[in-house]
């Protein structure tokens, strides 16, 4: 399933910084721009990952489901 974000991007001081409008705690900062979204989709991916893990460790007590919601 693939999903968009929206990084919010700057330069500053020869430094491009961005931050994911969908979350929080997501910021970078890199030397280009292609180089500050890739790190930012990559926090994004690291973020879910981790998110996931979490989620079925914590189901994992008793029986549980996954299921698609969309919104």
């Amino acid at each position: 399933m693939s999903q968009t974000y929206t990084a919010v991007t700057q330069q500053s001081d020869g430094w491009w910084i961005g931050w994911v409008q969908e979350t929080r705690g997501i910021n970078c900062q890199e030397r280009t721009k292609a180089e500050l979204l890739n790190s930012l989709k990559s926090a994004v991916e690291d973020m879910l990952e981790v998110n996931r893990k979490v989620a079925i460790q914590r189901a994992e007590e008793g029986e549980y489901q996954t299921v698609s919601i969309s919104v």
